[in-house]
């Protein structure tokens, strides 16, 4: 009889094999390497390690600090942490001398392995910390090009209001767009030049002319009442000895949404506004501080609409030839105008927007006369690109969407009309443009009052030579990759892909189009499968922010953040979306290992449950959204199958289960039993209300409430199993047929995937003849879309429902966390062969280091081959016979170096094998 073999990875000293020295590659400040603006005083040290050793982990460290670039490990003059004996090689805190602001600090790390051998000192890396305080950033003002009044300010947003005539033109955008400029001279020979900067709602930076980072929509959105970002920027290269121009142009962003075009909601902080400091730090040892003041000059920039949400007009006749080159003739320039308003500003987390690529035109059509539509080939987050001659004043319209309507036109009924951009011509000769300050989600692009080059022109309309579509997102490195045998599998993977792709962006929007905002729950939902794709560790740091900014006095973290405007209703108070401020606060922590996650945000979770337990009824919650979009009969929207209130008491239980964990690792000994006990009455009072003891059901027996009953815990005892089972049976009777929503396929997909029953996903999945991944795709789907259905009069870019992603790294790949580990540190590696997959491959880089599976199906053999990184360990599981010969690279597992047999478990450490065994 089968059995499953498990074949366990861990730390184990081998003494058959050759040691060679541990090698430290990689080193992170803070999580990211070389980074700038740090304010922590006490910044996170990482690193990772190879080896060309097997089963090898780190015994000791020891850390070094300098101001010097140069410094030798004995002459650091900041920190030199000693030897340490610890394997801890993430999230080590610094400990040195006091660190000051704008200074740049390099460090280097050595290790030493188990047997107790150091190795090399790595090669150094830097932080430069920020301007966490009011008095760093020295005399710099604010500037603006035109007067604000409070009468004007809007905020909280309003909801759709339709034009209201109410708000006039306070905020219609009416008001113009400034650009700033400012000659310096660099009179010594330069050392290093920083700018902290940032521009509200968002700026564009150059210098001599040229962009001064390749950065999109900088700052990152927040709740602007409480904080600002600003960024800080290397400029020493693109100074020159002499005379520079330092120049800057401001849009709108959610700081101020105009009420022309489309609009989601209307807000209105305060006029374009930006803040700069210069430091220029000379080779003879003196500095030189640039600031944001009167001696610079602003005028109304060529951008002459901005709207997050209705797009972007621009007037190349407004353009002024150098006007961000030294020596401009700016004598016909304003003085801008000192704004007085106090900004808390705050060193940007994570990672900036960026263009991360690029899609040229698939296919041209011309559905009426005067309209040509450029199909772009794929559904995505993105910006148009535009390359054109013509008469100067000429305009051409660009309108951006997901779909086309039946007559071949773009149709933005379900993303937001009217988004569009307008761009006027300065002059005959070919000039490229693009919009600066707004994006839309899309995959067509239609022109009006242009014509395709190479067309019959005969009214001389302004000559297309390209249109591009350039995809943006948040600029976070991948740290995954999946493929297997499976083409349609493949397309899923891509299809989820691009959904986080599009939706990750200086937070975790639902859509690029229509909303653009942080609905809460796609954050621990979708939390892993986007984190198994990108790194959202810094990201994810600036969403706790985010709650912690929203919350409001009574404990209540609103559904949405930044919450720009207030919603009603379960759009406002939704625990299975506010609960975010607990669960992935819980999540990070296992994924990234800091602990500091716990620490900053505990005081909000708390404050949160404790709100839940004021709005429960003995223990039951009965407001919110429900399993939103589940497939029931009716039209989608809010839970359908499920009852209402067992998806927000299930999600209350599992957030006490969590504090009370937190709890005792933060040693709150008062919590811990708070917790307990209150998880302990939550789960007592679920089942007597929502458990079928006779049916072996929860509610209705739906996918979404007997699989969160399941993988939370909910089922007591030997009711679990049957349970289990009776979803099981239930997704067998129904053809396996899916119907949870957005809340309760996270739970369907860890539930069948962790219990074994991954041919019943493969049999779920496999298909597209039923509302699915595999319908979309059959019904032209690009990109993840709002409904399984694929509706055309929903978002065909949304970011809820991928939860299968999860699935392929995890089930069909292996990789996984065992259940106590942090960090990637403890592995369990356990690839899943479903259906008719013959092969399939994964990777992820975790904290430690690049983990790795694939494996292959052959006619007799399964292969199946791995890599651990140094310090992390994993344990192997295989569907293999008792008495089945195992071999490792050819040779009986016994034998093989690194490995050793305890009973029926083999034991071995990081690495690279390769195993075999019958099929």
């Amino acid at each position: 009889m089968k059995i499953f073999f498990a074949v366990i990875l861990s730390f184990l000293t081998v003494t058959s094999f050759s040691q060679s020295a541990i090698r430290v590659t990689v080193i992170k400040c803070e999580s990211r390497q070389n980074p700038l603006g740090i304010e922590t005083p006490t910044p996170s040290l990482s690193w990772q390690m190879e080896s060309d050793k097997r089963a090898e982990s780190q015994s000791a460290y020891q850390i070094v600090v300098s101001d010097q670039a140069d410094f030798k490990p004995e002459n650091a003059n900041y920190w030199d942490s000693g030897k340490k004996e610890s394997d801890q090689s993430i999230h080590v805190r610094y400990a040195g001398k006091q660190l000051s602001a704008a200074k740049r600090y390099y460090w280097k790390v050595r290790v030493w392995d188990k047997t107790g051998q150091p190795s090399k000192w790595s090669a150094a890396g830097y932080w430069q910390m920020g301007l966490p305080s009011k008095s760093d950033w020295g005399k710099a003002a604010w500037l603006a090009l035109t007067p604000w009044t409070d009468s004007m300010r809007v905020v909280p947003g309003i909801h759709v209001p339709h034009n209201n005539p109410k708000f006039g033109k306070k905020v219609s955008g009416a008001h113009p767009l400034p650009m700033f400029r400012r000659d310096i001279r660099i009179s010594k020979k330069l050392k290093r030049a920083t700018a902290f900067i940032t521009g509200l709602g968002h700026y564009e930076f150059s210098i001599n002319g040229k962009n001064a980072d390749t950065d999109f929509l900088s700052p990152g959105w927040t709740n602007y009442d409480e904080y600002t970002y600003y960024n800080t920027i290397d400029i020493t290269g693109a100074l020159k000895p002499g005379r520079n121009a330092l120049g800057v142009m401001l849009g709108n962003g959610f700081y101020n949404v105009p009420n022309e075009r489309y609009r989601k909601l209307l807000v209105a902080y305060g006029n374009p506004k930006m803040i700069c400091k210069v430091l220029l730090e000379y080779q003879d040892g003196s500095t030189e501080e640039i600031v944001s003041d009167e001696t610079w000059k602003v005028t109304e920039s060529p951008v002459t609409y901005s709207s997050i949400y209705g797009g972007e007009d621009y007037d190349a006749t407004r353009e002024q030839k150098g006007w961000n080159l030294p020596g401009f003739d700016d004598s016909k320039w304003k003085k801008p105008l000192i704004v007085n308003k106090e900004e808390k500003l705050v060193a940007q987390i994570g990672y900036p927007m960026a263009v991360m690529d690029t899609f040229n035109v698939a296919r041209i059509s011309q559905p009426k006369p005067g309209v040509w539509v450029y199909d772009m080939g794929q559904n995505a987050s993105a910006i148009p690109q535009l390359t054109v001659s013509g008469k100067a004043g000429t305009q051409v319209k660009i309108t951006p969407a997901e779909l086309i309507l039946d007559d071949g036109t773009v149709n933005q009924q379900a993303s937001g009309e009217p988004h569009f951009y307008q761009y006027t011509l300065n002059n005959e000769k070919i000039q490229t443009w693009q919009p600066k300050f707004t994006y839309y989600g899309f995959r067509y692009i239609q022109l009006e009052g242009a014509m395709p080059e190479g067309e019959a022109n005969p009214n001389t309309l302004p000559v297309v030579a390209g249109v591009s579509s350039l995809h943006v997102r948040s600029a976070a490195p991948r740290t995954g990759s999946f493929s297997c045998s499976n083409d349609l599998f493949n397309r899923i993977y891509a299809l989820i892909n691009w959904a986080i792709n599009s939706n990750v962006t200086h937070t975790v929007t639902d859509c690029p189009h229509r909303e653009k905002l942080g609905w809460l729950e796609e954050t621990y939902l979708m939390g892993n499968s986007i984190q198994l794709n990108l790194d959202m560790e810094l990201l994810n740091k600036k969403l706790f922010s985010d709650m912690r900014s929203a919350q409001l006095k009574n404990g209540l973290v609103p559904d949405i953040v930044p919450e720009y405007v207030p919603f009603e209703g379960g759009f406002r108070d939704s625990p299975e979306w506010g609960s975010a401020s607990v669960i992935l606060p819980w999540y990070c922590y296992q994924w990234y290992g800091d602990k500091s996650l716990l620490l900053d945000n505990y005081e909000m979770m708390v404050r949160y449950v404790d709100y839940l337990t004021s709005k429960s009824n003995q223990y039951i919650l009965m407001h919110g959204l429900g399993d939103w979009f589940d497939m029931g009969p009716g039209p989608m929207g809010e839970s359908q199958l499920t009852p209402k209130g067992l998806t927000p008491t299930a999600t209350y239980y599992y957030n006490a289960t969590i504090l009370a964990k937190i709890a005792a690792i933060l040693g709150k000994q008062a919590d811990i039993a708070k917790f307990t006990d209150l998880a302990a009455n939550i789960k007592k009072a679920f089942n007597q209300k929502f458990y079928d003891k006779t049916n072996h059901q929860y509610g209705t027996g739906s996918q979404t409430a007997n699989a969160m009953a399941v993988y939370l815990g909910l089922a007591g005892g030997a009711e679990q199993d049957l349970v289990y089972k009776k979803l099981n049976q239930n997704l067998v009777d129904n053809n396996y047929v899916l119907t949870a929503g957005d809340i309760g396929f996270h739970y369907l997909v860890k539930v069948l995937s962790e219990g074994g029953a991954s041919d019943v996903l493969f049999k779920m999945n496999n298909r597209n003849d039923v509302p699915g991944y595999g319908y979309q795709l059959a019904h032209g789907a690009t990109a993840l879309t709002e409904s399984w259905p694929a509706l055309r009069n929903v978002s065909n870019n949304h970011l809820m429902l991928g939860h299968l992603m999860e699935w392929f790294y995890e089930g069909i790949g292996g990789i996984r966390q065992a259940e106590t580990s942090i960090g990637y540190k403890n592995l369990i590696i356990q690839p899943q062969f479903p259906g008719d997959l013959t092969e399939a491959k994964a990777s992820y880089q975790s904290p430690y280091g690049t983990i790795s599976t694939s494996w292959r199906k052959e006619e007799r053999y399964v292969t199946v081959e791995v890599q651990v990184p140094v310090n992390a360990n994993a344990a192997l599981i295989l569907p293999v016979a008792e008495s089945a010969e195992v071999t490792e690279n050819g040779k009986g597992i016994v034998s093989r170096p690194g490995i050793t047999i305890r009973g029926k478990q083999i034991f071995v450490g990081s690495g690279k094998y390769n195993f075999r065994f019958k099929n």
